[in-house]
């Protein structure tokens, strides 16, 4: 039986901790690198995988290279900066980036690593936290389908759905469309509740009503709760929404497309920040006009 791939695991931060697990678990020799060594040492701890103390020496005997870090500049750093995997990575081994990123530097990185005989896939990834715990993360793929189709075993180890969307820079724009849309559903549920509230409903009895029906939701059925107590120390930051939404404005101004909604969500997300939300989750939108109806 042919042995499994070597991997190295780049950033274990709330998503990469247990998707790197994941991967030693089902039987991957893995070495983990990250930017606090503490935080690889305890994974090490947990797992029994092994630890490097830069990303380059992470990469240096692997055959799939897995980075899941914070944004473009991070990514740059891991990759191609002085003790980057570009310095050792071997002929024939396969980059997987986990990262919401623009698809600008998925392209970039595709094609310096193809003159370099080495694959790339950017993979972002949807589900949350709850989802990398629980191996049930969705994650949308970009780069050729040959690469694709060698990496796409291991993807499926912590992903209840892995789809490749086309060529680099394709899971990133998917990954954008889906941020578009939380973003909008996010705040609608928001309005929602808080017209409910006004108005002297009961928020509870009126999810249970409205989720049989058309308006349901992922983030009514998992957040409505949360939103009605003022809970939101938990779940996806607004800081890193706010990123990924830099990004999807970015990228609509040069495709032409017109996010009316999305630009107005963004700014209101900033508000949220100005309130000291910036690592509430994302739901907190919800607080932003309870400060308005009570400021």
């Amino acid at each position: 039986m042919k042995p499994l791939p070597s991997i190295a695991f780049l950033g274990l931060g709330v998503m990469g901790y247990p998707m790197a697990g994941h991967l030693f678990k089902a039987g991957y020799p893995v070495t983990v690198y990250n930017r606090s060594p503490q935080k690889a040492r305890r994974w090490a701890e947990e797992f029994g995988g092994t630890t490097a103390d830069t990303p380059a020496l992470a990469a240096a005997s692997a055959d799939i290279v897995l980075s899941c870090v914070g944004n473009d500049d991070d990514l740059r750093e891991v990759m191609l900066g002085s003790d980057g995997v570009i310095n050792t990575l071997p002929e024939g081994a396969i980059v997987i980036d986990h990262t919401t990123t623009s698809a600008t530097i998925a392209r970039e990185l595709e094609a310096l690593l193809a003159e370099r005989g080495n694959g790339f896939i950017d993979a972002p990834v949807s589900g949350g936290q709850a989802g990398a715990v629980n191996g049930r993360l969705t994650i949308m793929c970009g780069g050729s389908e040959s690469t694709y189709n060698q990496v796409e075993a291991l993807l499926q180890t912590y992903a209840v759905r892995v789809k490749l969307m086309g060529p680099a820079g394709s899971g990133q724009l998917t990954k954008m469309v889906n941020q578009i849309c939380i973003a909008g559903l996010l705040q609608g549920l928001s309005e929602g509740l808080h017209f409910a509230r006004s108005a002297g409903l009961d928020i509870t009895e009126v999810v249970d009503v409205i989720s049989k029906g058309a308006a349901q939701s992922w983030q009514m059925e998992n957040r409505h709760s949360t939103m009605a107590e003022g809970h939101y120390d938990h779940g996806f930051a607004v800081d890193w929404m706010r990123k990924d939404l830099t990004y999807v404005l970015a990228e609509a101004r040069n495709n032409g497309s017109h996010l009316p909604v999305t630009a107005l969500v963004d700014q209101f997300y900033g508000e949220v920040q100005g309130m000291g939300g910036g690592r509430w989750d994302t739901s907190s939108l919800m607080a932003r006009l309870e400060r308005l109806r009570n400021p």
